[in-house]
């Protein structure tokens, strides 16, 4: 698996709404939850946790889409619909991005994947850590030490 390359940069479908990412993901997961499944259309959703510094919206507006919750919010094109990132109210350390939405995504692999108990049987991610519904709050500090090993590992075999 190759190392991110950053800065980074993507788009929408339709490329209204364009990012750009400068810092390291913190953690990467597949969520395999009935409203990921529906937003997508597929069988999980692809995310990577990206300190808030680390993350910018450099052209189009973003509008909340998907659940409309007072605790997450998604957000995606106005024209295209696409879901380009997400913000937890209560948790701005961090935004997490789609990276299917980046230019250049090979780097990806899911290292936790999420809602296990309502995946596909067919459906398989080689995340490392697999959780039936959402990891405890307090996993998360473990799982992102370990995460950045895993990474700095994965991309040095990448590089031999």
């Amino acid at each position: 698996m190759p190392q991110i390359s950053l800065p980074t940069e993507g788009s929408c479908r339709c490329g209204e709404v364009r990012i750009r990412i400068s810092a390291t993901p913190m953690i990467t997961m597949a969520c395999h939850c009935k409203g990921c499944q529906k937003m997508t259309a597929s069988a999980f959703s692809c995310s990577a946790a990206i300190p808030t510094a680390g993350f910018e919206v450099t052209a189009g507006e973003p509008v909340i889409g998907g659940a409309h919750g007072d605790e997450i919010h998604h957000y995606h094109c106005p024209r295209c619909k696409s879901w380009v990132f997400t913000r937890m109210v209560g948790m701005e350390w961090f935004v997490n991005v789609r990276p299917t939405m980046l230019d250049e995504a090979t780097w990806y692999a899911p290292f936790v994947e999420t809602y296990t108990s309502t995946k596909f049987p067919w459906a398989k991610t080689g995340a490392v850590h697999s959780y039936p519904e959402f990891p405890p709050l307090d996993a998360f500090e473990g799982l992102m030490k370990e995460f950045a090993q895993w990474n700095s590992a994965n991309g040095e075999n990448a590089k031999m």
